[in-house]
This record gives structure tokens, sequence and C-alpha cells, in this order.
């Protein structure tokens, strides 16, 4: 784990998640109708439509909002058909990076891809290439309460199946196995906590520092413009980004 860092890393992500927040319900309407037309409707039988549906909630998406991508996925046989893509390459000085993408029109997409990571000073590179360099995780962002004991939550945590915990001033962060994650959420909401984020991750096992101007300047656009495509879900990559940032 990687101190200060690590919290800005989670704090940059989610005041850029808050100030685009109504892109953010798009692509999480995208994952619900994928989910829906894989699974089917009900999140008892759905797993994945069910951790879905836990990362709607953690980013405040209303529950009617969430009922009616269920309901539209569920009538719309004849919608688009979307394609989960991951992209893998490199950013300025040789920083990890993957995109999650769901796309109609990979062509588009893999234009897309190539132009913003040349452009930025990075290269798309095969599949394969730096998700070696990642862990799938569950990730769950806890909002610290004022009145919690810190052993006392973790505690909760690790009886849950949490496999690791660490705490900062305004939040509390849990990582599980993949196959864990569900149910360590479900345990966390029933006891009132209230989520900044969670969902599934591709966690870095190392971070890369930039101390080039330029190379910063030309990384944080290229992570913004990816997160703005509007083919793109989620973008990891192990950039370690300062406060000042």
């Amino acid at each position: 784990m990687a101190g200060h860092s690590k919290w800005a890393n989670i704090k940059h992500k989610k005041e850029k998640m808050d100030a685009k927040r109504g892109k953010m319900f798009t692509k999480i309407g995208r994952e619900i109708a994928v989910a829906v037309k894989q699974g089917g409707p009900d999140p008892n039988v759905n797993s994945k439509l069910k951790d879905v549906i836990a990362n709607a909630k953690a980013n405040n998406m209303p529950n009617d909002t969430i009922m009616r991508s269920i309901k539209k996925a569920s009538g719309d046989v004849d919608g688009a058909n979307y394609e989960e893509i991951v992209y893998e390459g490199y950013g300025p000085s040789g920083v990890a990076v993957i995109v999650e993408t769901m796309t109609d029109n990979k062509n588009r997409t893999a234009g897309d891809m190539r132009h913003l990571f040349d452009k930025y000073g990075g290269n798309l590179g095969t599949s394969g290439c730096v998700s070696f360099m990642f862990d799938k995780k569950g990730v769950m962002i806890v909002e610290r309460p004022d009145n919690i004991d810190e052993d006392e939550f973790m505690m909760e945590a690790v009886e849950a199946g949490a496999e690791d915990f660490s705490a900062e001033d305004e939040y509390f962060e849990i990582i599980t196995a993949p196959e864990d994650f569900s149910q360590v959420r479900e345990a966390i909401e029933e006891k009132g906590y209230v989520f900044a984020s969670a969902g599934l991750e591709m966690v870095p096992q190392t971070m890369t520092k930039l101390t080039d101007e330029d190379d910063v300047k030309k990384m944080s656009k290229l992570v913004d413009l990816l997160e703005d495509n509007d083919d793109v879900q989620n973008v990891y990559h192990n950039w370690e980004i300062s406060e000042e940032t």
C-alpha cells in the first residue's frame, strides 16, 4: 500500500467522478444493459448485475433510474449490442495503462484509443503487455463515520472476508478477492456504512512516479480524455498522483 500517494489517487478519482456524475450514470446504465442481456434481469440469480447495481448505488444513482435501466434492457431485444474490449498500453515514461471499453463499433474505438495514446506521449500495446502488473480485486471505499473506531471497523471487514484494509482521515479502503467481493460488500452495507465507490478493479502492484512536468501534463490529459470517451467504462493505471496534481 502506497500511503498518502494512494489516497491522492483515490481523492483525485472521486473528485473526477463527482464532476462527471451524468456521464457516470450513462456508463453504469450500459453496464446494467450488458449484465441483463448476459444473465437476466433478476440480481438474485445474476451476480454480475448485482455487483453493477451495488456500484450504481455507491455512485448515488437513484433507485428508480437503476430499475428503469433494468426494465429497458429486459425489453430491448433490438438494442445496440455492446462488445467488451480491453486495451493495454503505456503512457509517458512507461506508465502502465488499462482501458476497459464497451462499444458497438470496435473500429471506431480502436482508432480513438490509438490516437489518444499516440498524441499524449504513449503507445497502445498488445493484449497482456501491462495487465501482468495489475491484480483484479474487489475495492470498496467507505466514507468514514465520525463515531467509528478504526480497529472495530477493521475487524468487521476482516470477519466479512476482506483481504486487506487501510484507513485515512475521510475514508476506509477494503480490498477483497474478486470472488469474495459481493459477500463482503453486502456485509458492510448491512451494517449501514456508506460507500464512496465499490466495484471490481485492476489494482497496480507497483506505482510509477512522473518527475518531468511535461510528462505529468500529458499523462493527466491522456487519462482525462480516455475517461471522457463515450466508449470507455474504466481506466486503470499505475501513475502515482501527487497531492499537487
